[in-house]
């Protein structure tokens, strides 16, 4: 099967509407619905049911639309990382601040590794390391558990422990320990962990931070009271901030990932190095 029946029915299927998935592809609807037709005709199924005022997919439609959707990144995931081998390089996406404090080290070991190539630094946003590697934009990311694996290989960097932040005015702060019962954040006997990335996530959209420099402001002003890594609250140390030990929460762990896909010595010897020195700083 090739790519283009799938963008075309990729298109039919998230806008519903001919005319308009017809004009999102530069295309006239005659040929469109013909492709379809034919896509339909080669699978042996039906992949729309059509009448004079709407369009929805079948089941089998359905199905296909996850399936297309999954290739079609696949392929373009592909050609990006056949381009980049074209010109040597390797892109490593890291948040700002998502580090662990140790890219630095990792950079200057890394260069020193007989496979190593050129690497870029690819600065992202909340979670978005696992899908520009999905997407093949990223070789590697380092990113703090928990995240999504789908189609990713990782291995553990360092590990380390969560402190609380919150306002240097709250109540709280005037203990040298606190529990995360006593930070009303939650907590669950199987995935704390998870419970706890959740809560984050939501604060990120409920007030769409792009930054830690946005979110350590909103602790200032008592609106927000979270967990971060230990080597987060060394860095950015601030008057209007304290930050307490929390014994009862689980630790931050920095993993390095790659797509399992990957045959590249060069992310190989990455993912040696990250491992190497997190482990010695760890």
């Amino acid at each position: 099967m090739e790519s283009r029946p799938l963008r075309y029915f990729v298109a039919v299927a998230e806008e519903l509407n001919f005319a308009r998935a017809a004009e999102r592809l530069g295309i006239s609807a005659p040929p469109l619905s013909r492709a379809i037709r034919n896509l339909e005709a080669e699978l042996g199924i039906t992949l729309f049911e059509r009448t004079t005022h709407s369009v929805t997919l079948t089941p089998a439609g359905t199905v296909l639309l996850a399936e297309a959707r999954t290739a079609l990144d696949a392929l373009q995931a592909a050609g990006r990382r056949a381009q980049r081998a074209a010109g040597p390089k390797l892109v490593l996406a890291v948040k700002a601040d998502g580090d662990g404090g140790l890219l630095e080290s990792i950079l200057a070991r890394y260069a020193a590794e007989p496979a190593a190539e050129p690497v870029t630094i690819r600065l992202s946003g909340w979670r978005d390391q696992p899908s520009l590697l999905r997407r093949g934009e990223a070789d590697a990311a380092l990113i703090y558990e928990p995240f999504d694996r789908t189609g990713l290989d990782t291995e553990p960097v360092t590990v380390e422990r969560r402190l609380a932040a919150l306002p240097a005015s709250h109540p709280l702060a005037a203990r040298d320990r606190i529990a995360l019962a006593d930070l009303g954040l939650p907590r669950t006997e199987h995935d704390t962990q998870g419970c706890l990335a959740r809560h984050l996530d939501a604060i990120v959209d409920r007030y769409a931070i792009q930054d830690l420099a946005q979110l350590l402001k909103l602790v200032e002003l008592g609106d927000v009271v979270t967990l971060l890594p230990e080597s987060v609250c060394t860095r950015y140390p601030r008057p209007g901030i304290a930050y307490r030990e929390v014994p009862d929460a689980p630790p931050a762990t920095l993993s390095i990932a790659w797509p399992q896909q990957s045959r590249s010595r060069a992310t190989a010897a990455l993912v040696r190095t990250a491992t190497s020195v997190g482990g010695a700083h760890g």
